[in-house]
């Protein structure tokens, strides 16, 4: 055998004797809107069943305290992927110029909403007129409630709002401590487990004939320039995530409740399945932002909050990422 035989077999036998250390996984931070609820469980389900991981994905999913928060942490590094409102994220645009925009929307229609006691007298949105409301500082129902009292043709100056701790909410409302509290749609099956036997009422913003986005998934402009295939790839996993929780919602409870042990799988169950009325459009890709919807957004929180800046479409989502 010549020398350059030897070698050329050396280093074939080289090659497969030494096997290629695997890829490193990308870390990512996930910060939820909201606490730890039944409505986050599509993003348990994809963890749960290794679709982050075979997408090259190592995620940790943090605890949010609002829409306003994780825009914030977002945008400071605290986390790479959050999930937030689409209002609150206007107003983090065109009054602070926070460069993060929207990946792909999850809830399609309007969460927003306001429940009460049954038995408080509350009824209608007019009811709310010398009553006290508490919501979370950084939620985006009291950003967006000047819109809805304009389209609800009732006095916002008669309703104080009080701030209070995420997870405080349920109790405050069981107690009486308040006679309402903000909360989104699919977070009444935890409601009204808190408050049984006693039953709610919900006064939802969509039923004032409000039509815009809420709740996506969101990156900073610098990750989505530098590194759209692993964002894509966020976005890819969690919508399986999705599928699946909506096809068993009770399972997606069940999973839940592994990780979240103070959730039972019967109101994440319930949860999960407010979702998917949230996020499955017939007729429309799930995920896919449409610009006139986001101009619909801009109209609205231009109503409801001052805006230092005029914001367009574009500045808030970035196609793209559905695939």
């Amino acid at each position: 055998m010549s020398m350059l035989a030897r070698l050329v077999a050396l280093g074939t036998l080289a090659a497969i004797s030494v096997p290629l250390a695997p890829a490193k996984a990308a870390e990512i931070n996930f910060i939820t809107d909201f606490g730890y609820n039944g409505r986050h469980s599509y993003f348990y389900v994809a963890l749960d069943k290794g679709y982050y991981k075979a997408e090259g994905l190592d995620v940790t999913i943090l605890r949010g305290q609002g829409s306003a928060d994780a825009i914030k942490k977002v945008a400071s590094g605290a986390a790479v992927v959050g999930f937030a409102d689409a209002g609150s994220l206007v107003l983090a645009r065109s009054n602070d110029a926070i460069p993060v925009k929207l990946l792909s929307i999850v809830y399609a229609t309007p969460p927003h909403a306001i429940f009460a006691l049954a038995d408080s007298g509350i009824k209608t949105a007019k009811d709310l007129e010398g009553r006290t409301v508490a919501d979370s500082p950084f939620s985006a129902i009291p950003l967006i409630f000047n819109a809805f009292a304009q389209a609800a043709k009732i006095d916002r100056e008669k309703v104080k709002w009080v701030s209070a701790e995420s997870s405080s909410l349920p109790s405050l409302l069981a107690t009486g401590r308040v006679d309402a509290v903000g909360q989104f749609t699919v977070g009444e099956p935890l409601l009204a487990a808190t408050v049984a036997p006693k039953s709610l009422v919900r006064i939802a913003y969509k039923d004032a004939g409000l039509d815009y986005y809420a709740n996506g998934l969101i990156a900073t402009e610098k990750t989505i320039s530098e590194n759209p295939a692993m964002l894509k790839a966020f976005v890819r996993a969690t919508q399986k995530g999705m599928r699946d929780a909506f096809a068993d919602p009770k399972e997606a409870g069940v999973i839940l409740n592994k990780y979240q042990k103070q959730i039972s799988p019967a109101v994440a169950e319930g949860e999960t399945k407010l979702v998917s009325e949230l996020a499955v459009i017939p007729g429309q890709k799930m995920g896919v932002i449409d610009q006139s919807r986001i101009q619909r957004t801009i109209d609205i929180m231009a109503k409801s909050y001052p805006m230092k800046s005029p914001v367009q479409p574009l500045d808030l989502y970035v196609p793209g990422f559905v695939e």
